[in-house]
């Protein structure tokens, strides 16, 4: 169960981001049961809890609160079931830098989902070669979506 909640007092399409979620689930085989959360901030929110969670001031794009801690399954495991957890994402964030990363705005908001979602399975980018495979990941399941909605 995905559940999109927005709080940003920001339009954002709820339903593209509940598709692209079910969309990376599948894609990266965790069980179509499973357990998402994604809540929308506004900048003051998101300033609070990223100064609360991570000891840093003023607002981000995306966090990520996992709670079960399930990773991807290899190909002869059962795709995992529980909680994953919580991403958050502040929609005027997103969209202020979204020019800066080449993308329009609904395209960095698809890009930091899955950036968050790839936290919860416990992916990082503290090191060279880490950041190398979770960015690398992000970036093919952006193309798989482009290309299933049928975007080159």
């Amino acid at each position: 169960m995905i559940e999109v909640n927005n709080e940003s007092g920001e339009v954002v399409d709820e339903e593209r981001l509940q598709g692209l979620a079910i969309f990376a689930l599948d894609f990266l085989r965790i069980h179509p049961q499973s357990e998402l959360s994604v809540l929308l901030v506004d900048e003051g929110t998101m300033a609070a809890y990223h100064e609360e969670y991570l000891g840093e001031p003023g607002p981000t794009d995306v966090l990520s609160f996992p709670m079960d801690e399930l990773r991807a399954p290899s190909e002869e495991d059962d795709p995992p079931l529980g909680l994953l957890g919580d991403i958050v994402l502040c929609p005027k964030i997103t969209a202020a830098q979204a020019a800066d990363n080449g993308r329009t705005p609904a395209g960095e908001a698809d890009y930091l989902l899955i950036h968050g979602l790839l936290h919860l399975l416990g992916h990082d980018h503290a090191e060279p070669a880490e950041k190398k495979a979770m960015f690398d990941l992000n970036d093919q399941l952006i193309a798989a979506w482009d290309k299933k909605r049928g975007r080159p």
